[in-house]
């Protein structure tokens, strides 16, 4: 008999298997939603609480960094900064969906991307209607066509694992481009003060970094640095800072070459993504999420069309635009559901899609960035429409999932 062959890699410390541990549940999808919202009602209670002065004081003490030319709140800086990692591993889940994934394939993405443009589209003239009839702010009209993907998926992995698989499929390639189009919406139309000469230092740091990691150039202290810069030089150049994480996650490659394990971009997403999800994105909630709420608020914001456009736009906007194009394209066309999924699920997905959230509260910051009163109170209309849209999607989805398990057609 020949003996089986004993691995000859180092058995592991505590300390390693509780670092890895650690990670392990930061990269699951209902870790990520529950940090977003621990982070969230934490920012909600101290800005309500004796404590609001002090958390406002904090959000707004700055950091200089003179060499960078960058002189930023706290707040600011977990906005600019911090979710620039979000959109990084955004960047890098774009980028596999579009050479390995469901975006690769046009037939198989017809009805999400469709759905990801309707979803986005409806919410935004549900707006512009709604504030154009009250004579409202039209600066607002982006602010619900976002879906957080991390607070999405979390709540789907919460209430559907009885839920075929191809409904998450679904869900996942519409925020993926949901995230694209919303990415391209904050570059167009929320730069400010464009700044050339950093812009083409942005685009050739870019391009530096594609240079280097196409030619298999490794070491995290070249990408880093360079990545710091690119990102720095982006914020000058008067582009949103977030693009530049964006533009970095796309660049790694998603295919492996021969004798590798796995692709650069499946590892280095694997090692950043408990980053994102367990600090990055918390932080940033935690700062944005942080506005003032009592029942005036509430009185208030019955009476502007900016708030009411906004919730409404994520609760029913969302739902008339992603189900209403899913139905438009499936019946006029030759794309077809998966046969495991009933429309009921699609309206589900279309309730999930409505939880705003991350990218809302950003965008919201930058569309209202001078009108303070407006974005507290537009941003509480960010909170409530995905808690709405949230709740419902929960009730509905548990529901089906029960009935897939009857059918048989559970987890398919």
């Amino acid at each position: 008999m020949t003996p089986t062959p004993q691995s000859t890699a180092p058995p592991e410390s505590p300390e390693e298997r509780d670092r890895r541990s650690v990670a392990d549940f930061l990269r699951l999808e209902v870790t990520g939603g529950l940090m977003l919202l621990v982070a969230a009602t934490l920012a909600l209670i101290l800005a309500n609480s004796p404590l609001s002065d002090t958390y406002t004081s904090v959000r707004n003490h700055h950091l200089d960094i003179p060499w960078l030319g960058l002189n930023l709140s706290i707040g600011h800086w977990a906005s600019d900064g911090l979710l620039a990692v979000f959109f990084f591993i955004a960047g890098i889940e774009l980028k596999r969906e579009l050479v390995v994934g469901q975006l690769r394939k046009p037939a198989a993405a017809a009805l999400p991307v469709v759905a990801a443009i309707g979803g986005m589209a409806v919410p935004a003239l549900v707006y512009v209607t709604i504030n154009g009839v009250q004579g409202g702010s039209m600066d607002g009209w982006a602010v619900p066509m976002a879906t957080d993907i991390a607070f999405a998926l979390g709540v789907l992995a919460v209430v559907g694992r009885r839920l075929p698989s191809a409904l998450r499929t679904f869900l996942l390639t519409l925020a993926i481009v949901d995230d694209l189009i919303a990415i391209i919406i904050i570059a167009v139309f929320f730069a400010s003060g464009l700044n050339l000469w950093a812009l083409l230092g942005s685009i050739a740091g870019l391009a530096l970094f594609g240079f280097l990691h196409h030619r298999g150039v490794r070491g995290w202290y070249i990408y880093v640095p360079l990545a710091l810069i690119i990102w720095g030089l982006m914020y000058n150049s008067g582009v949103h800072a977030t693009i530049a994480g964006v533009a970095i996650g796309m660049l790694l490659r998603t295919t492996t070459k021969p004798g590798e394990h796995e692709a650069p971009a499946e590892h280095i997403g694997h090692i950043v993504h408990p980053w994102s999800a367990g600090l990055c994105v918390p932080l940033f909630a935690l700062f944005a999420a942080g506005v003032a709420v009592s029942g005036d608020t509430f009185a208030d914001m019955i009476h502007e069309p900016e708030a009411l456009g906004v919730t409404l736009g994520l609760v029913l906007g969302k739902i008339i635009g992603i189900f209403g194009a899913t139905w438009i394209v499936a019946t006029f066309t030759k794309a077809a559901l998966h046969p495991t999924l009933k429309w009921l699920d699609i309206l589900g997905a279309a309730m999930l899609a409505g939880i705003g959230f991350t990218v809302s509260l950003l965008i919201a910051e930058l569309a209202f960035a001078d009108t303070p009163h407006l974005e507290e109170h537009v941003k509480v209309a960010v909170l409530l429409g995905s808690l709405i849209a949230a709740a419902g999607a929960a009730i509905l989805l548990t529901a089906r999932g029960r009935a897939h398990e009857r059918a048989g057609t559970s987890l398919d």
